[in-house]
């Protein structure tokens, strides 16, 4: 009976793909020390993983790699990047549905977000490394990490598949980052961003653009957007 039951709670965990303990003890009728015995073994063979307040499907989550130039970039104007992520965050309220993009900028202001008291926030994001930090998060935001093709120079799911993803949400602002910015006119060099940046540009409530110094009089192959197409533009 054990064995069967640990079947039927994973594949209710592959519907669900996140639940409480109460939820699955009820859902299965038995005591609370059964349910935990259960997961104890599931977790053991890393079928499972333990959260705040309940399980999730899953293991340790697989580390996908990170290019040498994303972990660089990191740390370009860093001290510039955390103000700009500072004076970001003061834009984000109750209620905000958030599509974060997979920029270094960015990616400091989800990490803000980490000790935010947001009662109701929801993150929509294709950046590997806001999905991954995410079980750091207070366990009561939402997470829709977009999937797709990974693309290893942007630590970022890019594609078909996210656009389709992208197109059934609603977004009330979007923070995203960019190449350049030159001659009132925002860019990028990497053609499946560009495509992903005009999605975003045409269904965001507020577009608004982190760009530290160096970004500013650099042009790149790909326009996706004038400067006057933001609500705002946030820099160093």
């Amino acid at each position: 009976m054990k064995n069967v039951r640990s079947y039927e709670i994973v594949e209710y965990l592959k519907g669900k793909k996140y639940c409480t303990i109460p939820e699955l003890r009820e859902k299965f009728q038995v005591s609370n020390a059964t349910i935990h015995r259960d997961l104890a073994s599931l977790e053991s063979r890393g079928v499972i993983r333990r959260m705040r307040g309940g399980v999730a499907l899953g293991g340790k989550r697989p580390e996908l790699p990170v290019s040498t130039a994303f972990q660089e970039r990191l740390n370009w104007h860093s001290r510039e990047k955390q103000l700009i992520a500072e004076e970001a965050f003061t834009r984000i309220e109750e209620g905000d549905i958030l599509f974060l993009d997979s920029s270094t900028t960015v990616l400091l202001l989800a990490r803000k977000l980490l000790e935010s008291q947001f009662s109701n926030l929801t993150i929509v994001t294709n950046a590997v490394s806001i999905i991954q930090d995410f079980q750091k998060f207070p366990a009561h935001y939402v997470l829709i990490g977009l999937g797709g093709t990974y693309d290893m120079q942007l630590n970022a799911f890019l594609g078909q598949s996210t656009m389709r993803e992208l197109e059934q949400l609603s977004i009330s602002k979007a923070f995203i980052s960019a190449f350049g910015l030159s001659d009132e006119t925002v860019t990028t060099n990497h053609e499946k961003h560009f495509a992903l940046m005009l999605k975003l540009m045409e269904m965001a409530g507020q577009r608004i653009l982190l760009l530290d110094r160096s970004k500013f009089d650099r042009k790149g192959l790909f326009r996706f957007a004038s400067r006057q197409a933001f609500d705002e533009i946030i820099s160093g």
